[in-house]
């Protein structure tokens, strides 16, 4: 009689897996706004069960966007031990140089953290559309006015893909329709 160990999974599969079950529960709450969320950190230790069950780990890479204004860029990977694979997702916030009653410390720890939890939310696939951290804007704008337009950052999958439509004989306006760009985006689109 021959014995055959099981084949390993594929990091796709412990990644389905991992999105299935994953559960977070929001322990942080907005007083002013009157609502709990989970942050990267509750997030990140939800995960750690997760890394000996299916031989895995996850790390966060942050860089500094220089545009204007200044973006946060946050990619969440999980690597496989036994591969050495890896799956990563990117999330892009803007920092808010305007924001009152925050030092300047503060406005980039903020965008840091918001560019992690997204970034971890789209590797694992956590739907935020209910929770009021995602829809809330802290502000009395009224909730029919339109959201303002996010800047397009060169290099993000969003940028090549306006470039791809304009190098098929797409229109710019339209993509100014639904993203801000500066001047360089703008002409590195063009090129």
């Amino acid at each position: 009689m021959q014995y055959n160990e099981p084949t390993p999974m594929q990091l796709g599969e412990k990644l389905s897996k991992i999105q299935f079950e994953f559960k977070a529960k929001k322990s942080k709450y907005n007083s002013f706004g009157k609502y709990n969320f989970r942050s990267a950190e509750d997030i990140l230790e939800a995960l750690k069960p997760m890394n000996e069950k299916y031989k895995v780990y996850f790390t966060i890479n942050e860089q500094l966007v220089n545009a204007n204004p200044p973006m946060m860029s946050s990619v969440a990977t999980i690597c496989d031990c036994e591969s050495g694979m890896t799956i990563d997702c990117q999330a892009v916030v803007g920092i808010d140089l305007e924001q009152k009653g925050m030092a300047m410390p503060q406005r980039y720890g903020s965008a840091s953290s918001y560019a992690k939890k997204y970034a971890l939310g789209n590797l694992l696939l956590i739907d935020d559309t209910a929770d009021a951290d995602a829809t809330n804007n802290h502000s009395s704008v009224p909730k029919n006015e339109p959201k303002e337009k996010p800047f397009l950052v060169e290099g993000t999958e969003a940028f090549n893909k306006a470039k791809d439509y304009l190098s098929g004989g797409g229109d710019i306006e339209l993509i100014e329709k639904k993203y801000k760009l500066t001047a360089e985006v703008k002409e590195a689109l063009t090129k």
